[in-house]
């Protein structure tokens, strides 16, 4: 940290005059640069913050393309099998053909 310190002491340069100028404005433009990142209004951070949310967006998207091919399949097979909505009809609704017995059992 001793020498972090003297860079800033020009008493100090000597012969290195140049190479330490050039040290101490390389030192200053970052910061200015890193300040200038995490201030404005589209700052790092929130660009970090989108690549999350857009990963997590993506995931989900896949999520529900899943889910819509699985309801078209049971689509599909609900409008070309009677029997297969019959059974759809009785465990989701409670429908009973006339004669049928119907039990409902809450949870």
């Amino acid at each position: 940290m001793g020498k972090f310190k003297d860079i800033w002491n020009k008493e100090k340069d000597g012969n290195k005059a140049p190479q330490r100028s050039f040290l101490r404005f390389a030192i200053v433009i970052t910061a200015v640069f890193v300040l200038f990142l995490l201030v404005k209004k589209d700052n790092l951070v929130r660009w970090i913050q989108a690549g999350f949310n857009l990963g997590q967006q993506e995931r989900r998207i896949e999520q529900l393309k899943q889910e819509n091919e699985e309801l078209d399949r049971t689509i599909q097979t609900l409008s070309t099998s009677r029997d297969s909505l019959e059974k759809f009809a009785r465990e989701e609704f409670g429908f009973a053909e006339p004669g049928d017995d119907v039990y409902i059992i809450e949870e």
